[in-house]
C-alpha cells in the first residue's frame, strides 16, 4: 500500500492549480470520464496524478471551504478487500473508472474522515443492483 493522492476541496480551483504547477511544479492532466461533471483539476507529477482539486461552495461550518477532502490509498486485491470491508461491516461506496482501468472504494474512518481505496485493475459491468452505495 502506498498513498496514491490527496484530494483538495478548494473555492477558487484556479488561483490553486496556478499555486499547485508554481510552487512544485505540478502539471494539469486528464481526468477520467465520470468525474469531469465535478468541477476541478488533477495534477501530475512524473506521470501520476498525485493532487487532485475540487470545487467548494464553502457554505457552512461542517464544510470548510478550503481543505483536504479525502486521501486516496492504492492497493492490490479490489475482490479480497472488498469481501474483507463485508466482513468487518465496514459500509462503503463504490466507483469504477473504465477509461483508466481503476477500481475505487470509498470508506469512513471512525470520526468521520473519509478514505479512498484505489486498485489498478479492469473494470468489470455488473448490474446496479449487485452494486454497493455504503451498504
Amino acid at each position: 500500500m502506498h498513498i496514491d493522492h490527496v484530494t483538495i476541496r478548494t473555492t477558487d480551483i484556479d488561483a490553486t492549480r496556478a499555486f499547485f504547477e508554481t510552487v512544485f511544479d505540478l502539471t494539469v492532466g486528464e481526468r477520467p470520464a465520470a468525474i469531469r461533471r465535478i468541477p476541478g483539476c488533477w495534477l501530475y507529477a512524473g506521470g501520476k496524478p498525485i493532487v487532485h482539486l475540487i470545487g467548494s461552495r464553502g457554505v457552512g461550518f461542517e464544510r470548510a471551504a478550503e481543505a483536504i477532502d479525502h486521501v486516496g490509498f492504492r492497493f492490490e486485491g479490489y475482490a479480497a478487500f472488498r469481501a474483507k470491508l463485508d466482513r468487518l461491516a465496514i459500509p462503503y461506496s463504490t466507483m469504477d473508472l473504465a477509461d483508466i482501468g481503476e477500481r475505487r472504494l470509498f470508506l469512513r474512518a471512525p470520526g468521520g474522515p473519509l478514505l479512498e481505496a484505489v486498485f489498478c485493475e479492469p473494470v468489470r459491468t455488473l448490474p446496479p443492483e449487485n452494486d454497493h452505495d455504503f451498504h
